[in-house]
């Protein structure tokens, strides 16, 4: 090996070790969409190694060129083309696929030289001055040969397929792509129509059809050719017997299955159950003439296996639609939330406004009245004792009336019979004051936290009151409450008009009793007709927090 050789060899593979380093260093460095420059870059590694390589064992199968690390001399030039085409934006979509493909051709070029080396290794000698051509044509004949080996394949076999079957495809296609389109995230409604429409063709079928559904209820979902929807029955013990099912025949479905029989007891049927886990997701159903050859194992292998990976597919599209539900009901839930802290703060601050009312147009009017009338008496002790004692006497009444007013406030913002005895006496007092006759009726219902008496006693007082409002002329309440399996429970039930809770929206006190136990996490229910009367219905656990999120 001459000088200049050597110095571009070692030239061409320290370039190599070190482009190598470089896509190492910066590749996790480096983001997916600009990679490109390094692809180029391994793109002009692999080729310069390949050349490095088939130089090694051009030196050891002929001698030449001078020198095994020769080859990589190649490298001085492939790497400079490398890093050129990498800087060129129009190329970048295309350095992933011709890097698989140099790389596919690449390793096979290469493992032919490596068997004519282990072949002439074997042998023991050095082919001779006069039989180097021939091993060179042959290994090149190898090489070609290798790289053409996978499109001649591709192309002979459809060849083949189109004149056995009549199709470019045999029959188990359906089964070798199913998966790869699945994972495609191809809609499930197309996916089985391109199944049947495959299976029709490959397997020389008059039609095939898929059925899914659960519970032994199961509807024509595609077919081809295309067919009315028909739709398929199982009762429990022939569901049981079709789950554990595999591939079957007429005679089967003529015995479970009557309904896919109908109007084709003349032709030959088989029958795949799509199953996942113990559940009947569906039916793989392919028809052929009688007159026609029937079904060989081998279709019913591939009808099986085919049924398998449809049940899996069906299984994964009925988990997608549950957590699909799972989302859009938390997302309501959502919105009710929001909804509810709104009207919430809103009662909160008009309720504020009411005490500030309440106190500013009753009991403040009465004290200020008071301190007037106080002066009064003071100014009139030593003129007129009379006149003092007649105002006196109309102070104590006054004062009264202002310690009602504040009673009847206090009693607004949180009773303090609740506070003190309890749910049950409370909801008495309730009845006591209502519009109409009112009868309660409240088992041993014990204390809870006090925001959940509180929720269902303001319950209470609003049904009433409504009931009071609307259920008209000669209509009784009644008031029922209890403790149920860890739920506090109330009923407000009235005799009275009633309205139609279809049709009619909710008025805003009922809306109110729903947002207060819904702060608990409880539920509120209203049933009413024209002329049938009302009653509403609360539950909340007897335990409960307020809900997250609940002002």
């Amino acid at each position: 090996m001459n000088a200049l050789s050597t110095a571009l060899s070692a030239t061409g593979a320290a370039g190599c070790v070190v482009a190598g380093l470089t896509v190492a260093f910066r590749w996790n460095r480096t983001n997916d969409a600009r990679r490109a420059p390094l692809l180029w870059l391994i793109w002009a590694i692999v080729v310069a190694v390949t050349i490095g390589l088939l130089g090694t064992a051009a030196n050891i199968l002929g001698g030449w060129p001078d020198g095994w690390l020769s080859g990589f001399a190649g490298g001085v030039v492939v790497l400079p083309i490398g890093v050129v085409l990498g800087r060129i934006d129009d190329l970048a979509p295309r350095s992933r696929g011709v890097l698989v493909a140099t790389a596919v051709n690449a390793g096979l070029i290469v493992l032919v030289a490596m068997v004519y080396v282990a072949a002439v290794a074997g042998l023991g000698r050095t082919p001779e001055p006069g039989e180097r051509s021939i091993l060179w044509l042959s290994v090149a004949a190898a090489a070609v040969a290798a790289v053409l080996t996978s499109p001649a394949r591709s192309r002979l076999e459809e060849a083949a397929n189109l004149r056995v079957y009549g199709e470019r495809h045999s029959p188990d296609e359906a089964l070798r792509t199913f998966g790869s389109r699945m994972s495609r995230a191809v809609p499930m409604d197309e996916l089985l129509l391109q199944l049947v429409e495959i299976l029709r063709k490959t397997m020389q079928l008059d039609s095939a059809e898929i059925y899914t559904g659960d519970r032994g209820r199961y509807a024509l979902a595609v077919s081809a050719p295309s067919r009315l929807t028909r739709v398929v029955q199982l009762d429990d013990e022939a569901l049981a017997v079709a789950t554990r099912a595999r591939v079957q025949g007429n005679a089967w479905l003529q015995l479970w299955t009557p309904g896919l029989l109908d109007g084709r007891e003349e032709r030959a049927l088989r029958c795949v159950m799509v199953a996942h886990l113990g559940e009947l997701l569906g039916m793989i159903v392919v028809e052929r003439g009688r007159d026609r050859t029937g079904f060989s194992e081998e279709e019913d292998n591939i009808l099986v296996d085919l049924g398998r990976q449809v049940g899996l597919a069906l299984h994964n599209v009925s988990l997608d639609s549950a957590l699909q539900a799972s989302l859009e009901e938390l997302q309501q839930r959502n919105e009710e939330l929001v909804a509810s802290r709104a009207r919430i703060v809103a009662a909160a601050d008009e309720a504020r406004r009411r005490i500030e009312r309440n106190l500013h147009d009753g009991a403040q009017q009465h004290l200020v009245a008071l301190a007037v009338n106080v002066g009064l008496v003071k100014s009139l002790l030593a003129v007129d004792p009379d006149r003092s004692t007649e105002i006196l006497d109309g102070l104590r009444a006054d004062v009264q009336e202002a310690l009602h007013e504040l009673r009847e406030l206090a009693h607004g913002i949180y009773p303090p019979l609740l506070r003190d005895r309890g749910l049950g006496d409370a909801l008495q007092a309730v009845a006591n004051r209502a519009a109409l006759p009112a009868t309660v009726q409240v088992a041993d219902l014990g204390r809870h936290d006090p925001d959940v008496e509180a929720a269902v006693y303001f319950c209470v007082v609003e049904a009433v009151q409504n009931a009071g409002k609307y259920a008209g002329e000669g209509a009784s309440i009644s008031i029922r409450a209890g403790v149920d399996e860890g739920e506090l429970w109330f009923e407000v039930a009235d005799d009275g008009d009633g309205f139609d809770a279809v049709d009619s929206s909710l008025g805003h006190g009922f809306v109110n009793m729903a947002d207060r136990l819904g702060a608990f996490r409880g539920e509120l229910h209203v049933r009413s007709g024209p002329g049938e009367g009302t009653l509403v219905r609360g539950e909340v656990p007897a335990g409960a927090n307020p809900a997250v999120g609940a002002t």
